[in-house]
């Protein structure tokens, strides 16, 4: 038998570590719905969905910056 409950330890396949920077405020705001333990769930969540969102929406003229 473990000596875990499976909560801690190696982080689930296919995730890789990444840093983002969010005002203070865009933090609190997010913690405030969805609680402070919640925050990465979160930004994955919107992440996907956004990601699907634009995958399926008319492709957007970008213009060439440089």
């Amino acid at each position: 038998m473990a000596d875990s409950d499976g909560s801690m330890g190696r982080p689930p396949l296919g995730m890789k570590p990444t840093t983002i920077r969010l005002s203070a405020d865009t933090i609190r705001r997010i913690e405030a719905l969805v609680g402070n333990r919640r925050l990465a769930l979160f930004i994955r969540e919107a992440v996907t969905n956004e990601l699907q969102r634009r995958e399926h929406s008319e492709p957007i003229k970008r213009e060439n910056i440089g």
